[in-house]
């Protein structure tokens, strides 16, 4: 605390001793040097918003000001779950038609990322039993997330069983490139989302459509996806029925930010995704963007 009578304070480095005097060199203000009192933060105001993620900052300014305690809500439990007797673990022997399972983890990773506690259920074949003990189970969570089996093929199994488990749908494929047969229904409490088997596409719809949802029953305040601005470093074709998310790199130049569309943007390559940074939103249309054109983006990892 300032000393009675004292009105400035004089910083020990701006003053020469001399035994038991001091000179100071300049003439100081009143209140030079001095914390008043709330000046970070005043009475009766909030030390931190609601309807936010707590961070280290906000770590900091709540034991600054004494709070011991918070409300916070709990974490959305997740549950995902990857489909198809062509799916193989990574480490085991390939065999012919198989594919290694990616989806699960990738999924797992992305909305852990966004706080949410993941169960990740076993995969599951082309099988109706197994399907329906699997959803059954996956239902019990928050979120449920599967991938595969949401198209309109012979062994899509995924849709009609969770109807038969009293599933809502709200809405089937969406214009979008990748992604297009994204699905989403409710059962009670309990959100259902549906992604395509195709790692990118799968990928895809969980940035725009789960991981919003998980943020969302954080009680965030704006839980949407983030889309930055940039600009394009080499022309981009419209989809004309369809928006497209097109994997690029990001780098800065000295108007801000340039993105470089990826070669390789079909919903397979994954391993082509892995190089990406950013997914460039491409608005349905006719004709193409041009080098240099401005453009939204959404920042990937």
């Amino acid at each position: 605390m300032v000393p009675e009578g004292a009105d400035a304070v004089v910083p020990v480095e701006y003053v020469v001793q001399h035994d038991n005097a001091v000179d100071v060199a300049e003439r100081l203000p009143v209140g030079a040097h001095v914390r008043p009192r709330g000046g970070d933060v005043a009475v009766g105001a909030a030390v931190v918003e609601g309807a936010v993620r707590v961070g280290p900052a906000q770590l900091g300014a709540l034991a600054a000001a004494g709070v011991a305690a918070l409300a916070c809500v709990r974490r959305p439990r997740v549950a995902i779950l990857a489909t198809g007797s062509e799916l193989a673990r990574p480490g085991d022997e390939l065999r012919p038609g198989q594919v290694y399972e990616s989806n699960g983890l990738m999924l797992a990773a992305s909305l852990a990322a966004v706080g949410a506690d993941i169960e990740l259920l076993p995969t599951v074949a082309d099988d109706e039993r197994a399907h329906r003990e699997a959803l059954e189970r996956g239902l019990a969570a928050d979120v449920l997330v599967t991938s595969g089996g949401v198209s309109v093929g012979p062994h899509d199994l995924v849709r009609r069983i969770e109807a038969e488990l009293g599933v809502e749908e709200v809405f089937w494929r969406v214009a979008i490139k990748p992604g297009k047969p994204v699905s989403f229904g409710v059962r009670g409490a309990t959100l259902v989302f549906g992604l395509p088997g195709n790692p990118v596409s799968s990928l895809v719809g969980c940035e725009l459509f789960a991981k919003p949802a998980a943020r969302a029953l954080q009680g965030l305040r704006d839980p949407l996806p983030w889309l930055e601005p940039g600009r394009l470093a080499a022309p981009l074709r419209r989809n004309l029925a369809r928006d497209e998310f097109v994997r690029a790199r990001s780098r800065v130049d000295r108007d801000g930010i340039l993105l470089e569309p990826l070669a390789g943007q079909e919903s397979h390559m994954i391993v082509r995704a892995a190089a990406a940074d950013a997914l460039v939103h491409v608005p349905r249309g006719e004709g193409e963007l041009a080098t240099g054109a401005p453009v939204a983006w959404l920042r990937l990892g």
